[in-house]
């Protein structure tokens, strides 16, 4: 696998930021590595960060890069920052970056493929909310989606001023009703599953003894009850990247990918 640190500016954001990438390479004599490279542009995962993290984490909390080699698969890691993936009310224009402006950055940077079926979303906590959101909003670009812990109930979140986060979403959001809108992922899955337009496919996933486990099973609940192709994974686990190492190789497997 090639790594790939890419640092460029974004018009929507007006500003440089960065993201990793991982690229397949076919090796024959690299020790510990089982590599795969596909012919033609590879296909997508964009895997998305949490709250209190970076483009970097992934890499620096799990073995993500050996993960994906096996798959022959391309993995695109951006900064958001604590965005939530959201054209913010007092700030930048994240959902228009991360769903518009990086997958036609990101392809003509690298030999990434454009095709709705070798694109999926991943992420974890704030990054499965963002995931959810481009698999649901964008489903003529994404194939699948995954959630591993993610913040699924934004708009309870919004509603509640007692959360410890309400001072940030309010920065985010503003004074505009989350709920029944497109940054409303239950409204989202609803319209999803009633539309002509293409169905993803999802995954979510969240340990049991997680502080966002009540919004997951929320989330699960109406999933169930969509009509979409829909995994759900559960069982002992936290906050934690020791979880999240382990599910994201569930994930890779998940993924509709040809044989390797």
């Amino acid at each position: 696998m090639a790594l790939i640190t890419c640092n460029f500016y974004s018009e929507s954001l007006g500003l440089s930021t960065s993201m990793h990438v991982i690229l397949p390479q076919q090796t024959r004599s690299q020790i510990g590595m089982e590599n795969v490279k596909r012919p033609g542009p590879h296909k997508t995962l964009y895997l998305l960060h949490g709250l209190s993290d970076d483009d970097s984490i992934w890499l620096r909390r799990t073995s993500i890069e050996r993960y994906a080699a096996s798959y022959g698969i391309a993995v695109v890691m951006p900064q958001v920052h604590r965005s939530f993936y959201t054209d913010m009310e007092y700030g930048e224009k994240y959902w228009e970056f991360i769903s518009e402006e990086l997958p036609e950055l990101a392809r003509s940077f690298f030999p990434l493929s454009d095709k709705r079926e070798d694109n999926f979303a991943a992420g974890l906590s704030m990054g499965g909310y963002g995931a959810f959101k481009l698999a649901l909003r964008r489903p003529d670009l994404f194939a699948a989606g995954a959630s591993l812990s993610g913040a699924l109930d934004i708009a309870t979140m919004t509603e509640n001023p007692d959360n410890p986060r309400s001072g940030l979403l309010d920065t985010i959001f503003g004074e505009r009703a989350v709920r029944g809108s497109e940054d409303d992922l239950l409204f989202l899955l609803d319209r999803t599953a009633q539309s002509d337009a293409p169905k993803p496919k999802l995954y979510q996933c969240c340990g049991t003894e997680d502080f966002l486990y009540r919004d997951n099973q929320t989330f699960k609940k109406a999933a169930e009850s969509s009509g979409l192709d829909f995994t759900y994974n559960e069982g002992p686990g936290e906050h934690e990247w020791g979880y999240w190492d382990r599910m994201i190789q569930q994930v890779l497997e998940w993924l509709p990918l040809e044989e390797k």
